[in-house]
């Protein structure tokens, strides 16, 4: 339906949605003050969902429901900043901070002392916003300062980034942005344990894993790891603004997130009190901070003040020192998580560090236990990485006597007694027995979750009282419960317990990608189980692939296709399997229905490689596949037409060596239009 043909009447409800959305994302993820609950939230973007879905060609790239969207990336296409992404002098005492503020004080000849604004130092990573007439056009990482990458989809997924500004943001014809993405405490914490369950490495500190997923290839899963940002810096502003605390308020009224901190101090020595209150306080936060940033008030000072090759002479970051405790390793424990991971864990006296008491640390694998030389009975030095996990930083020789004893890696699943499996490549040894009593409880939640069979009711309260009471063993074994045996559960009652088997009774039509994914196999995420279910029609046809024909499907490494292997060659893996077959789990992919009509894209391979204007990525692929058409992210001899945007990658050359027909976003256009 073109959008002429779209009633006006829809048009303008639909965008008053969209403006009520903005407005209460901007009062809950920037102003954290929200004024509805999250149930009225909800309401609102559901209505705005089911419009959109009714009228999708009045969906545009600003539309608060486009977030989450399009297709893994291939690459990120470079991007030049002009002026560079300049980074700030460090000082780790307060006299060396006096010295900044007498060379300020000298190069702009001033008598008086001139006023400062202080900020949190967020411990994140340097990101540039670029806005046109009030409309995010483009993100991009720091790089080395003078290039970085256009991370604009990733960008997109940060709730707290507004895709369209407020308050005359939008009457700025463009403006740039600068600011610190940054991962939630909370949200790293949940992180590092999925990825220590399912056997990946950890994340060192916040700031590793910010890094790490704002480079990932798959918007999705960026958007899953609840990235925030704090802008403190920017371009050209109205004229009226004459300070930097003027601008950092401007900024938060037309949308931007901002240091909660902003006091103005004048003079150094005003600012010792913030420096002590910070110390301490920054450990209350949810977010990491390990300094606090200094930068002269006066913008006309910026001027006069200037910069060098690499940092501005009117700003500079005071750190605080990473707290270091010593301590003595008492023993040395197995974790055995939900997928199997054998973790062995540090149990240490307990040390007072970074504003909490703590007694224990991961000590990840066998492999880390040997490269530190840690032994029992050794002294510790004990750090918190990013000021949250607790972190062994190394063993103090000096101190041993010859007493200390080396950590010897048991053979057997220290829970169920099976035999613990390192396979070869992997770091980590585990357990791969899905009975586990160790794995049990966490893999029917995994089993039950949102991403996997998605058994509304299914909650750590109700899978403790499953197990402990005996009623199931393992997963498949919820297909098997009665409404009598979970009526006089805790929480439970008639009505609940048939809602429950009502759940789960509808789950066992859920899609095939979906069952792999709740099969709990390391190293299978949502996307390695939709790959898996494209290359295998069944559950029956995914046991049977070496690994050579695993690695043949495009995005299957490695260590997923040896795991794939070793899940489905488990004698008591695939008993269970065969208990979800008996109770009646489809197993099977469903055969897609085609339209033959209508279809003027049918057989073509579509490319899209630079930044598009008229679309997003994956609203251009949607349309193309709409329209009978394939859009995919790699070229090759059978790619039909690859259409450019701004700055195309090495797409390009390939497809000029290859002889694909190469068209701009307008001829793309044009060929929409000549359909009609």
């Amino acid at each position: 339906m073109p959008m002429d043909s779209v009633p006006e009447k829809v048009k303008k409800e639909i965008e008053d949605l969209r403006k009520k959305v903005r407005y209460h994302n901007y009062r809950y993820y920037v102003l954290n003050k929200p004024v509805i609950s999250d149930l009225e939230f909800d309401r609102l973007m559901k209505k705005l969902d089911g419009l959109e879905k009714k009228y999708p060609e009045i969906i545009v790239p600003s539309s608060p429901t486009q977030r989450v969207g399009g297709e893994p990336l291939e690459e990120f296409p470079n991007v030049i900043h002009d002026p560079p992404m300049l980074s700030l002098d460090n000082t780790y005492d307060v006299s060396e901070l006096r010295e900044f503020e007498e060379r300020v004080l000298r190069q702009i000849r001033e008598v008086f002392l001139v006023e400062w604004v202080i900020e949190q130092k967020i411990d994140g990573v340097a990101v540039s916003l670029e806005y046109e007439n009030g409309y995010l056009i483009r993100g991009s990482t720091r790089g080395d300062g003078v290039t970085g990458d256009d991370i604009t989809q990733n960008i997109r997924t940060i709730k707290s980034v507004p895709l369209k500004l407020i308050n005359y943001g939008e009457r700025l014809p463009y403006l740039e942005v600068r600011g610190e993405v940054f991962m939630p405490n909370s949200s790293f914490l949940s992180l590092n344990k999925e990825r220590e369950e399912e056997g990946l490495s950890l994340f060192a500190n916040p700031r590793n894993a910010t890094a790490g997923t704002l480079k990932h290839l798959n918007p999705k899963v960026v958007a899953k790891r609840n990235l925030d940002i704090f802008i403190h810096s920017y371009g050209i502003l109205p004229e009226s603004i004459k300070n930097h605390r003027g601008a950092l308020d401007f900024l938060e009224k037309i949308g931007f997130k901002v240091s909660p901190l902003r006091e103005v101090r004048k003079g150094i020595n005003e600012a010792m009190g913030l420096i002590k209150k910070w110390k301490k306080k920054r450990f209350e936060l949810e977010y990491p901070i390990d300094g606090l940033v200094f930068k002269v008030n006066s913008l006309n000072l910026w001027g006069r003040l200037g910069a060098t090759s690499k940092a501005p002479r009117w700003a500079v970051a005071f750190k605080y020192p990473a707290e270091k405790k010593r301590t003595k390793l008492k023993k040395i424990l197995i974790s055995i998580g939900r997928t199997g991971v054998a973790t062995p864990v540090a149990i240490f006296e307990p040390v007072f560090l970074a504003g909490t008491t703590v007694s224990r640390a991961t000590l990840f694998n066998q492999d880390e236990i040997e490269r530190k030389d840690v032994r029992v009975g050794d002294t510790l030095v004990v750090e918190k990485g990013g000021e949250i996990i607790p972190h062994i930083v190394g063993v103090v020789k000096e101190d041993r006597r010859g007493k200390e004893k080396k950590f010897k890696f048991p053979k057997r699943c220290p829970v169920c007694g099976e035999k613990l499996t390192r396979p070869e490549g992997e770091v980590y040894y585990r357990c791969i027995n899905i009975g586990c009593p160790a794995q049990v409880k966490g893999r029917i939640l995994h089993y039950g979750s949102r991403d996997g069979m998605d058994i509304e009711g299914v909650g750590n309260v109700l899978v403790e009282q499953l197990v402990s009471k005996g009623l199931v063993h393992d997963y498949a074994d919820l297909y098997s419960l009665k409404k009598e045996d979970i009526s006089n559960l805790e929480r439970m009652g008639e009505k609940s317990a048939e809602n429950l088997l009502l759940a789960i009774e509808e789950s066992k039509n859920r899609s095939l990608n979906r069952l792999i994914y709740s099969l709990g196999i390391p190293f299978v995420g949502t996307y390695n189980a939709k790959l898996l279910s494209e290359g295998f029609p069944s559950i029956d046809e995914l046991t049977k692939p070496s690994m050579e024909e695993l690695l043949e499907i495009k995005g299957i490494g490695e260590n997923t296709a040896s795991s794939v292997v070793s899940f489905f060659k488990n004698e008591k893996n695939f008993a269970v399997i065969q208990k979800l077959e008996r109770a009646g789990v489809k197993m099977e992919r469903e055969k897609e229905k085609k339209k033959e009509k209508g279809l003027p894209f049918k057989g073509k391979r579509f490319v899209f490689t630079g930044g598009l204007e008229e679309f997003s990525r994956s609203e251009a692929k949607r349309l193309v596949e709409k329209l009978g058409g394939r859009a995919t992210s790699s070229i090759s001899s059978n790619t039909n037409y690859v259409v450019v945007g701004k700055t195309p990658g090495s797409k390009l050359d390939k497809a000029e060596k290859l002889g694909v027909k190469i068209i701009t976003e307008k001829e793309f256009l044009q060929m929409i239009k000549e359909i009609g």
